[in-house]
């Protein structure tokens, strides 16, 4: 299945590697645009100015590299043709529509309404849910993932339980209630 994720989640560093990681490990294909990464390192470094422009960058070029065909292009042409209660947020079904997603992975629901991407074949769907599914697919897989990336985080260093917590931080609390469960 391929699904394009929309800037927001990939703004919050846990919750960006959490889904990178899903892709990796091949459960689904992810997608996205030059402008969505625009949009969540612009982001970033608006919150965060103390960041180096240049660390954003490598990662940016480190997400592209990662990630087989990631970078969605020429898709511009249907954008126009969409409504959107944020005619701002037609790139990212534009992009969905070129790359045959099945969904927009986002944290801004009302703003992907069901009834405007239904002509299109496409769903928005939560990072929450998103998870909450994968795990429920791929339990192994979901639970190998989240105890690799707590041990990938050496400064400082995060336990499993940890990550969890900041992970619903991110707004994944049902998806990390479920893995506390399986975690035990």
């Amino acid at each position: 299945m391929i699904v394009v994720y929309d800037a927001c989640v990939l703004y919050p560093a846990p919750m960006r590697d959490t889904l990178l990681r899903i892709v990796i490990a091949g459960y689904v294909e992810a997608r996205w645009t030059d402008k969505i990464l625009d949009e969540c390192f612009g982001a970033i470094l608006k919150q965060r100015p103390h960041l180096s422009p240049d660390a954003l960058a490598r990662t940016r070029h480190l997400m592209n590299a990662v990630i087989p065909d990631c970078l969605v292009t020429d898709y511009h042409n249907s954008a126009d043709s969409i409504e959107l209660p944020d005619p701002n947020d037609r790139h990212v079904v534009a992009a969905a529509i070129k790359c045959r997603a099945k969904a927009i992975v986002t944290m801004n629901l009302r703003d992907f309404p069901s009834a405007a991407l239904l002509p299109f074949n496409v769903k928005a769907i939560h990072p929450d849910q998103f998870l909450r599914e994968a795990i429920e697919n791929e339990p192994e897989l979901v639970t190998k993932i989240i105890r690799a990336q707590a041990a990938d985080l050496q400064r400082p260093p995060v336990s499993t339980s940890e990550l969890l917590r900041i992970l619903e931080s991110c707004g994944l609390s049902t998806s990390m209630n479920r893995l506390r469960e399986l975690l035990g």
